[in-house]
């Protein structure tokens, strides 16, 4: 028996349908992730199968014994509490169960024939055994994987963050002693390091979990099997997200086809019934009007919405956009970020800006556009810069306007137009009258999306605009912002995002930048290399030329590198990995072409033209 059986489930709020006839199972050691799109009824469906929702039709079975686990994007806690106390909670038994141990070997040294305390220390023994001796490494290595660092663990759960809160509640979720893992959206609030580190926990993982995530490379490397709501259905593929994408794609096309000859019979029967209905072959006609009456009819395919991001061709700008000299960031009191002496940055450049939580990458970027003040440096923007800026806090949206007045107020427009323009981001009939404070989260930021694109920038930088949005609207503004031919400048903690727009990294830790070219499966590699020699060595005749052939050097070091993972990988690799260090070793090509270009052009300066 499955561990999990969901049958025929409906779920309604009012007149809006949300699930309708939905069944699923789960076996052991399933992975398997649950995706659609923002309000599919993914959340929705999660608390059904943990009990905390009942559905309207339909039941969910467990085999006997099943203990879920369910991530609440809400989470409890006694605020008292020490942190490292609350994450002992999913061991109490098993520490109760230690300590009865304790005292019965006292006992059974006395009584060491009773067999009643003997069968009740074997019971204790397999209990602690099971959950595991060291649960306090457990627990440790949960705290420290998910950035709660240890001056925290004996303070109380009032003292943390909302963020460290979220934290606190994955690692608690993980520790529980469960055969089913419920996890709605574990990636919230984790930067990048610890979204690796609940990669490869949940990869390794021996018991099923059923997971909602919107972190396309976390969804290819942990799961096996993709659940999709759709049209308040669920279909099961068993592959994991990028296989299911051209499974999806496979199936529709083959459903498109079946539906199109289905029917053209359909208006050819009909066709025939019309013309000879009524004359000699009458009978012939009839037959086949009741053959077509019997027709099962193949259901039209469903095109789903999808965001509609259009980016007009901008104004070209200078070629320095943007120059810092000594800049320093942060607030009086308390410096968090420190660049290098000089940083450039071209038109066209395409930067992606990582770092763990509360390194400045906000700060750096309110300080760039002039939020903030710097603590030490200077800031010059390069001529016919026009930039715009998306805000992750999406402060630019401001409560108790509508929707479409928030438009009208980016752009003058008519109703109509407004309309047009945001059914392009998803809001459609009366949605264009919900005010501002009454949005989702994903909504806030199409709209925040949608006022960005009006003021047709040549420079846009972005603070994580793929916060709230599904899967299918992040590849819609990866493919937009793929196209945007002027200059970017974004943080973000997806992984997938970076290594598709990123042409440079920049790397804030320990207050210092540092920066890299390539996007971020390179720099994980330890194949990227670093920037820094552009201002540290271009110092005299001999540093320009040194320069441009040290950078061919590494990065033919690193091509070998990578040719040599390649090789190694081809037989057993999964498609996602060895697709990254394809992606890489083209773009560590490419850089070899530019650098060499770079170090022709620093010998032809230092040779003299002749006079002859």
């Amino acid at each position: 028996m499955s561990l999990i059986q969901a049958s025929h489930l409906r779920k309604s709020f009012g007149a809006e349908m949300v699930l309708d006839d939905v069944s699923f199972h789960l076996e052991r050691g399933d992975h398997a992730a649950l995706i659609g799109s923002n309000g599919a009824g993914k959340s929705t469906l999660l608390r059904i199968v943990a009990g905390i929702e009942q559905a309207d039709a339909g039941h969910v079975s467990q085999a006997r014994g099943v203990k879920l686990s369910y991530l609440a994007q809400e989470p409890e806690f006694d605020e008292d509490a020490a942190l490292f106390d609350t994450m002992l909670a999913p061991f109490a038994e098993a520490i109760e169960a230690q300590e009865q141990l304790q005292a019965l070997q006292k006992e059974l040294t006395s009584q060491k024939h009773n067999q009643a305390l003997l069968e009740e220390y074997g019971r204790l023994q397999a209990l602690v055994e099971h959950v595991g001796y060291d649960y306090r490494d457990q627990i440790e290595r949960a705290l420290v994987g998910l950035d709660l660092p240890a001056d925290l663990w004996l303070g109380p759960i009032s003292a943390l963050s909302g963020g460290q809160r979220t934290r606190a509640n994955l690692a608690q979720t993980l520790l529980q002693d469960a055969d089913v893992l419920l996890l709605d959206e574990p990636t919230n609030h984790l930067d990048i390091p610890a979204v690796e580190w609940l990669e490869a926990y949940l990869r390794d993982l021996k018991r099923a979990f059923l997971i909602v995530a919107h972190d396309r490379y976390l969804l290819d490397r942990v799961t096996t099997r993709t659940i999709e709501l759709s049209a308040h259905r669920a279909t099961s593929y068993p592959a994991p997200y990028s296989r299911f994408l051209e499974i999806r794609a496979e199936r529709e096309e083959r459903q498109r086809r079946e539906y199109e000859g289905q029917q053209e019979h359909i208006a050819k029967t009909e066709e025939f019934i019309r013309r000879y209905g009524a004359g000699q072959r009458y009978k012939e006609a009839r037959g086949r009007q009741k053959r077509l009456d019997r027709l099962e009819r193949i259901e039209r395919p469903s095109a789903e919405q999808s965001l509609n991001l259009k980016l007009s061709r901008p104004k070209r700008s200078g070629d320095i956009v943007l120059e810092t000299k000594k800049l320093v960031a942060g607030y009086p009191g308390n410096e968090l970020v420190r660049l290098p002496e000089t940083v450039v940055v071209e038109r066209g450049d395409r930067i992606a800006m990582v770092g763990p939580n509360g390194s400045g990458k906000t700060t750096l970027l309110r300080t760039i556009i002039g939020d903030l003040h710097p603590l030490g440096g200077s800031i010059r923007w390069g001529a016919q810069v026009s930039r715009a800026y998306y805000s992750q806090s999406l402060a630019d949206l401001p409560p108790g306007k509508t929707v479409i007045e928030e438009i009208q107020s980016a752009r003058a427009m008519s109703e109509e137009e407004a309309r047009t323009l945001l059914g392009g981001y998803l809001f459609s009939g009366d949605d264009v009258f919900k005010t501002v404070d009454v949005l989702s989260g994903g909504e806030s930021s199409r709209l925040a999306l949608a006022k960005l694109v009006l003021q047709a920038p040549n420079v846009l930088i972005l603070d994580e605009p793929t916060n709230h949005l599904d899967i299918a609207a992040r590849d819609a503004l990866e493919v937009v912002l793929s196209a945007f031919e002027g200059t970017l400048l974004f943080v973000s903690h997806d992984r997938y995002l970076i290594d598709a727009l990123a042409r440079q990294l920049w790397v804030l830790d320990d207050g210092v930048l540092r920066r890299f070219d390539g996007g971020y499966s390179g720099y994980a590699a330890g194949t990227a290399q670093p920037l820094e020699y552009d201002e540290t060595k271009v110092k005299s005749a001999d540093g320009r030329m040194a320069s441009p052939l040290e950078r061919v050097q590494h990065l033919e070091e690193g091509a070998s590198i990578l040719a040599t993972r390649l090789a190694e990988s081809a037989v057993s690799a999964p498609i996602a990995q060895l697709g990254e260090l394809t992606r890489s070793y083209s773009e560590i090509i490419e850089q070899i072409d530019q650098a060499d270009w770079q170090w022709l052009q620093s010998v032809r300066k230092r040779v003299p033209a002749s006079s002859g």
